[in-house]
């Protein structure tokens, strides 16, 4: 192994840093989190995971005809989770006075569902992908990396951002439960219908 863990602290403090700055994945999981509870919010973190792992190990391959060839696919993921979120946003606005248990396309979305979602939102993130692509190779020297590198640096990119994805989700979930009467049902649910539909239009005017 030839980073040091002074270079993996700081690589992992960068990430704390990438985390604390406001985008899509904080959007979907407030979105989540204020519609049907920490239940709902963490399996779209666990789905932030496969972009959390798959940007750094290709910015460490360095494997740019990869990123071309992925580039189609992300396009249509992009528009895909446009729809998804712009429709679920419109479904929480149209039934803003109905109680969350009352319509189970949102409180039982699925564990598939939520993970998919968490796919298709860091997949089409610009943060992380100026991130991970534009600047993680500024930490380290990949020309000498080994396998034992790869799996540390990879296991920090998922490591931080989940944790702090799931303390996120924590964090709305235990908030939107004080939220009991009518009218803070009504202004949950249009704060969460408004928020999903920002993350469509956000995905869909970014690169």
């Amino acid at each position: 192994m030839t980073v040091s863990a002074a270079d993996l602290a700081l690589y992992a403090g960068a990430l704390v840093v990438l985390f604390f700055t406001p985008g899509p994945v904080w959007m979907a999981l407030t979105a989540r989190a204020l519609s049907g509870g920490f239940h709902a919010a963490w399996p779209l973190a666990l789905g932030v995971v496969v972009g959390d792992a798959l940007w750094p190990l290709l910015a460490i391959l360095g494997v740019t005809w990869v990123v071309s060839v992925f580039s189609g696919f992300m396009l249509v993921l992009k528009w895909v989770a446009v729809l998804v979120f712009v429709a679920m946003g419109v479904l929480l606005i149209r039934h803003a006075d109905r109680s969350i248990a009352g319509d189970s396309r949102l409180t039982r979305p699925g564990m598939w569902a939520g993970f998919a979602a968490g796919v298709a939102v860091i997949l089409g993130n610009p943060k992380a992908i100026l991130f991970y692509m534009g600047v993680l190779p500024g930490f380290f020297d990949l020309t000498r990396f080994t396998a034992a590198d790869i799996a540390a640096v990879v296991a920090i990119s998922i490591v931080v951002p989940l944790l702090g994805n799931l303390c996120f989700a924590l964090f709305i979930d235990r908030a939107r439960r004080l939220l009991s009467s009518p009218q803070a049902l009504r202004r949950t649910n249009l704060t969460a219908g408004v928020l999903l539909i920002l993350v469509g239009i956000l995905i869909a005017v970014t690169a």
